[in-house]
């Protein structure tokens, strides 16, 4: 399983709060674990509103997390416009049609992610 981190088990992850089963597989060394864009856009959109602190310098963090970046292309922006209106966040909505259009299992404690065709793994 190659897991995609949503922005909040990022964060959590990198400020050393996320524990349990997600924390486990994160830390499996076979682990592929997988940071989309999104939640770098929405980490810097967050912080320069003052509505998050910024863990530093958020694409270098992940590198050295030995984290993947996953990119956003124009099939994950067609598919998250075309996703049924369960989920009004934007951010979110990339995030599930990245994960059903790559494969991935999102690490989430968002429940309305349960409401499409898309693996979680609860944080």
């Amino acid at each position: 399983m190659s897991l995609l981190l949503d922005t909040k088990a990022l964060i959590w992850w990198l400020e050393g709060v996320l524990s349990g089963q997600a924390a486990a597989a994160i830390n499996h060394p076979d682990e592929i674990v997988v940071v989309s864009a999104v939640s770098v856009w929405e980490v810097s959109i967050k912080t320069a509103l003052g509505k998050l602190r910024s863990p530093g310098d958020l694409p270098l963090a992940i590198v050295e997390e030995g984290f993947e970046p996953l990119s956003i292309s124009i099939d994950h922006a067609h598919a998250a416009g075309a996703l049924p209106r369960h989920h009004a966040d934007p951010f979110d909505r990339l995030l599930i049609a990245q994960a059903q259009l790559e494969g991935l299992t999102i690490v989430t404690r968002d429940r309305v992610f349960d409401a499409y065709e898309v693996d979680v793994l609860a944080c």
